[in-house]
């Protein structure tokens, strides 16, 4: 029986291409444009990848175009996709922070402004960040440079992921908390989980992890 994967392009491509390569999937060396690439595992079994955007991995495991898939934590905290999530693979690693200036001092216990702006591109995690404690905050979607909101004046804070932290550096912002950290997990379809059961076991192990949930 064959498996559809849902590999994300962007920051986790080479890292979940490498996992799959060392799972005995045999993946092209060069998929060059193409959004769907046939490959043959070791037991003859035929699999195909889908390079998807990684906020669409979700849906098209959900809606069963893909049997599973290979997605960031991040994404799946922003998420109305209800997908079985059974593995963390352990690779690309990063952090979701709230940032500020640092000459505002935040990070040294200065108050918040009254009226605090927030920007952001995961605008699910800071609400729940913020009314969790209690700070009423506007939320101010963004979907690039949010680096860029507090040195003009658009926001006062920013939520955004890190991996090493140089970004922030070089605009001279610092990490006011921490609010989770992200690697990659391994999604199922859960309907499509009980169908192919032997098989996504399979691939779970060749792949050297152990299934942490049920779908």
């Amino acid at each position: 029986m064959s498996l559809t994967i849902a590999v994300p392009k962007g920051a986790l491509f080479d890292d979940a291409i490498a996992r799959l390569a060392a799972a005995e999937i045999a993946v092209p060396d060069d998929a060059g444009r193409r959004l769907t690439v046939g490959a043959r595992a070791k037991d003859g079994e035929t699999v195909e990848l889908l390079f998807l955007r990684p906020s669409d991995v979700p849906a098209y495991v959900e809606f069963g175009a893909a049997d599973c898939g290979i997605v960031g934590k991040d994404v799946l905290w922003e998420t109305d996709r209800h997908v079985a999530e059974l593995a963390d693979l352990s690779f690309g690693a990063c952090r979701l922070v709230v940032a500020a200036r640092r000459i505002d001092r935040y990070h040294e216990g200065a108050a918040l402004p009254t009226f605090l702006r927030v920007a952001t591109k995961y605008v699910r995690s800071a609400e729940t960040f913020f009314s969790e404690r209690d700070l009423p905050v506007e939320i101010i979607p963004l979907h690039g440079s949010v680096e860029l909101a507090p040195l003009v004046g658009l926001a006062d804070l920013i939520v955004d992921l890190t991996q090493t932290g140089n970004t922030l550096r070089e605009h001279d912002l610092v990490i006011v908390d921490e609010i989770d950290r992200s690697t990659a997990r391994f999604v199922v379809n859960p309907i499509r989980f009980r169908a192919k059961y032997a098989e996504l076991c399979g691939l779970l192990e060749r792949l050297g992890v152990e299934a942490t949930a049920t779908a």
